[in-house]
């Protein structure tokens, strides 16, 4: 089997780090802004945009290193990633306790520890700690990153089955994820009673269809043979979403404009990836596929180009997002939510994590290029001999 072409597909890059900001944006409850993110606009959000983008990129990337260097190298570099998942989950676990525990202290406000669901820890932190290094506790905002860890851990047995045929994985995965549908199946969480807000049960199928999807993009075409029927319905659907969920919002400012269909369709759960947000999200990745190519010029834009770099540094812009998000949270709840003061504290968010994926991006460069110094010294002290 040939081995894919390594280009990046700048895409993806864009539309994660997109759906980083929208993440940041949508975790400041009453944000004026998160009116114009995804959560408003469609019966989706980001969260759906981060998970399949992670399932889809993790099979480009370790699909080839299976192809190259065998299944043992591909799980261990699967492996790898998980690893450094779960240690930046830790390191922001404990950066978060601490932000939480001391703004709380700092305004004598016990409220934020009960809001932001780390009262468990301050209650019996022996009991606490161990239970966040096995991933059960999850604080507020820390739930999607434990998902996708165990996804990861998953994923070596994915790779190799969708190497004999992508059906393998297709169908148990769709089989799990209805199964959570008809039995309320879930993951139990601490402190007792709680469960895993993004359920792996329903979530692996958004990521397993991820990278099914690359999978066939790489060594089938991708959407080159879909059926001509596709593309109408994805439309119509996602057409559909919209209109239904803009006048939700609308009613809220609103209250004589009818929300359309509301009593039947919410709530659409998020912890199972309800089809209701599930249906939404497929279609707009038909349409994404189709309408946005590889070769967009808007992709290496100026405009585009921090949102990309967000993108590419997704697991460092992730947890920061979160940390600012809260603090902008603290922020507003003690100086006020004026229209003024959530336009501040979005940029000065928005601005950190750009600049600090320009920072991450330009360390990285650095650290791949070559060393000329001594070269140029070496050339300059030829001309002082020559003289």
């Amino acid at each position: 089997m040939p081995e894919p072409s390594r280009q990046r597909d700048l895409r993806l890059d864009f539309f994660r780090g997109v759906a980083l900001i929208f993440i940041f944006i949508d975790h400041i409850p009453y944000n004026v802004l998160s009116y114009f993110t995804l959560q408003n606009v469609v019966m989706f959000d980001a969260a759906e945009v981060f998970i399949f983008i992670s399932g889809f990129t993790a099979a480009l990337v370790y699909g080839r290193r299976l192809v190259a260097k065998g299944a043992i190298y591909a799980t261990a570099q699967v492996w790898r990633r998980a690893w450094q998942l779960y240690v930046a989950h830790v390191f922001l676990f404990v950066l978060f306790i601490a932000e939480v525990s001391y703004t709380a202290a700092t305004f004598h406000n016990p409220m934020y520890t009960e809001e932001m669901r780390i009262a468990a820890f301050l209650d019996e932190p022996y009991v606490a700690i161990v239970k966040a290094l096995t991933l059960e506790f999850q604080p507020t905002f820390l739930d999607i990153l434990p998902t996708y860890i165990v996804m990861l851990l998953i994923f070596p047995a994915v790779l190799l089955a969708m190497r004999r045929h992508w059906l393998l994985v297709f169908v148990p995965s769709l089989l799990l994820y209805l199964a959570v549908q008809a039995l309320g199946l879930a993951v139990s969480a601490y402190p007792p009673g709680r469960v895993w807000y993004f359920n792996p049960l329903a979530w692996q199928f958004l990521f397993i269809a991820g990278a099914v999807l690359a999978d066939r993009a790489m060594h089938a075409g991708g959407f080159a043979r879909l059926p001509r029927i596709i593309y109408p319905l994805a439309l119509t659907i996602f057409a559909a979403s919209v209109a239904i969920r803009v006048t939700w919002t609308l009613h809220g400012f609103w209250e004589w404009l009818p929300p359309l269909f509301q009593k039947e369709l919410w709530p659409a759960d998020k912890n199972n990836l309800s089809p209701i947000r599930l249906v939404p999200f497929c279609a707009f990745v038909v349409l994404v596929a189709i309408h946005v190519r590889a070769d967009a010029h808007f992709l290496v834009s100026a405009w585009a180009r921090p949102l990309v770099r967000c993108g590419q540094q997704s697991l460092e812009i992730f947890c920061l997002g979160i940390l600012l998000s809260a603090l902008g949270h603290f922020a507003l709840s003690e100086y006020g939510y004026g229209i003024a003061n959530q336009l501040v504290v979005n940029a000065i968010g928005i601005l950190v994590m750009i600049l600090t994926a320009w920072l991450i991006d330009w360390y990285k460069v650095m650290d791949r290029a070559p060393a000329v110094r001594p070269a140029i010294a070496e050339r300059a002290r030829d001309r002082k001999a020559a003289e």
